[in-house]
């Protein structure tokens, strides 16, 4: 079809393929290191992304491509395929801009090979620079995932030391207020200690 360009062997495609599923057996080094056992994988995250993020497509009244709105939910932790994943704790300990140079880097090698790589980059830097209400929603969307989650575990495991997950993602930083709304409904349904 016009404007794609793909190898006739498939090796870069094939060689993306296995480095991506990785991202399956990475877990979310956050809630391991806060005693979550059997903690949820990269891939697990990001399928809960792409999921909040079509849901909020439908309740945001802004006018969104869809596709775009998945495209970015998908890639946008696709960097941790090379990197692994780094977890808040450990972000802050970098210097400014070192984790972003990475994740930089890692996305240019995972999508080495590729012929279409150019437009999944832009996309991806489009997510990473908030450029758009598409990148906005996959922005609320990740934080939403998040604070899912820890209802989940404080609800399912007892974990109760996930208070600097709802600490990161206070209710005024999202974006739109169909997000805030969202967010204050999973407040009311944490376990009271």
């Amino acid at each position: 079809s016009e404007g794609k360009t793909v190898s006739k062997d498939f090796n870069g495609e094939l060689n993306f393929l296995l480095l991506a599923n990785r991202l399956k057996t990475t877990p979310r080094t956050g809630w391991a290191v806060r005693g979550v056992v059997n903690c949820e994988s990269v891939a697990d995250h990001s399928f809960g992304v792409a999921m909040t993020a079509l849901t909020l497509s439908e309740l945001v009244p802004v006018d969104v491509d869809r596709g775009k709105v998945l495209t970015m939910a998908i890639l946008h932790d696709l960097a941790e395929s090379v990197t692994g994943d780094l977890s808040l704790g450990g972000s802050r300990l970098l210097p400014e801009g070192a984790k972003a140079h990475a994740e930089t880097r890692a996305m240019d090698e995972a999508l080495s090979g590729l012929g279409f790589a150019e437009n999944w980059r832009e996309i991806w830097r489009q997510f990473e620079d908030l450029a758009n209400d598409e990148a906005r929603i996959v922005r609320d969307a990740d934080r939403i995932d998040l604070l899912t989650q820890a209802l989940v575990y404080e609800r399912n495991t007892g974990t109760v030391n996930l208070n600097e997950f709802w600490e990161f993602a206070p209710v005024s930083s999202f974006h739109f207020p169909e997000s805030r709304k969202l967010i204050e409904g999973l407040l009311e349904r944490r376990p009271r200690s």
